[in-house]
């Protein structure tokens, strides 16, 4: 586990802080897995004493729960901080935790003045202690693996709604697609037992949640160690069975995200026609209409694979929404391979697209790769 401890408040201060510090202001950035980190940070923090509050102005301690997917989000990181730093007369204690914080570690501080201490993706469960830390000893670093006993199960006094609980069943990616960040940010993919799952919607549903929504950096790669919780439940896959056994369950609505192309197949439209209870959408992002391109991410698919699963899809017995994630400029991409993406775009009838520019990210192949596609072609499909 790496940890450290630099620099210190000291003396009546560092008393005073340890017992006067309590109103804490967490701000999520990213994907439905930083919210579920939130939600579990805030529960985490209310049970040790702090004070959750939504008024920034008021905290003695502000969490950045951060992304790193964009390169844009970590520069936001840069600026927010020096906003909290000089708002203030008396600076807040600073926390930076997620996935910037994963990949940066100890060198945050010297790239950010004011932050106290960083927290890792898989450390959350440490989060008091690293505020404790930070104050008796000063900057504090946390990017540690997850320990053994860390509880999986969603907030139930501080979720972001009172009817919708994110809950997630596998963590980490094991893809490397040449573009993302993720794996380094996540980690390995480590799914949660089904038996762990269905108990969590059960008591989910007795406390009057109407919509869970399972979710991952690839939901549909769920594969755990055992099938405690599937038995007696059909599917061609883990996930597909893991669906069928939580539509069992009764709850209201079920939705799933992200599912990765490689690992989705026929028999998860199946349980979907099978259960009114699963939400008739599918996210499946795409990335490219181009094999060339799809090949040079290190997608694992070609695009006439992934046409042939939205042509299940659409052959679905319910109105299935569809949406998916395109990157557009991508080092290589030429004027024949985005027309192949428009040309697939058409073809599919996506419900909505996420389209985002190529943001090259240290530490990537695709980093190393020659970004031969000019910001003016990048923007002009904008």
């Amino acid at each position: 586990m790496q940890m450290a401890k630099v620099a210190c408040f000291s003396g009546f201060w560092a008393d005073i802080l340890r017992h006067e510090m309590k109103k804490v202001f967490l701000e999520t950035w990213g994907c439905q897995m930083n919210v579920s980190d939130s939600e579990r940070v805030t529960g985490t923090l209310a049970r040790d004493g702090y004070q959750v509050t939504t008024d920034e102005n008021s905290a003695d301690i502000i969490i950045l729960n951060t992304c790193s997917v964009r390169e844009k989000a970590e520069h936001k990181l840069y600026s927010r901080v020096g906003r909290i730093r000089h708002k203030n007369e008396i600076k807040p204690v600073i926390g930076v935790m997620g996935c910037v914080a994963q990949l940066e570690g100890e060198t945050l501080f010297d790239k950010i003045e004011g932050v106290d201490f960083v927290l890792g993706t898989r450390a959350v469960g440490r989060v008091s202690t690293a505020i404790d830390e930070a104050i008796k000893n000063g900057r504090y670093f946390d990017v540690g693996e997850r320990e053994d006993e860390y509880d999986w199960t969603v907030a139930d006094t501080h979720r972001h709604s009172p009817y919708v609980a994110f809950l997630p069943i596998i963590e980490g990616c094991n893809k490397f697609c040449t573009y993302c960040i993720v794996p380094f940010s996540r980690g390995r993919e480590r799914s949660l037992e089904a038996s762990e799952i269905i108990r969590q919607v059960l008591e989910l549903r007795r406390n009057g949640v109407k919509e869970v929504h399972l979710i991952g950096q690839n939901v549909n790669s769920y594969r755990p160690e055992t099938e405690s919780g599937l038995e007696g439940f059909a599917g061609k896959s883990a996930f597909s069975r893991l669906l069928r056994a939580v539509a069992a369950t009764g709850i209201n609505r079920i939705k799933f995200n992200t599912s990765f192309p490689r690992d989705f197949n026929d028999d998860m439209v199946d349980a979907i026609d099978e259960h009114e209870n699963l939400c008739n959408w599918v996210h499946l992002p795409v990335q490219s209409g181009s094999s060339r391109v799809l090949k040079l991410m290190k997608r694992g698919h070609t695009i006439e694979k992934y046409l042939a699963k939205i042509d299940r899809i659409k052959a679905s017995s319910r109105d299935i929404a569809l949406t998916t994630d395109i990157i557009v400029g991508f080092p290589g991409e030429t004027e024949k391979d985005f027309q192949d993406t428009v040309s697939m775009v058409k073809y599919c009838g996506f419900d909505m697209a996420y389209m985002f520019k190529y943001s090259p990210r240290p530490g990537t192949p695709a980093f190393e790769m020659v970004d031969d596609v000019s910001e003016a072609e990048k923007h002009y499909v904008f």
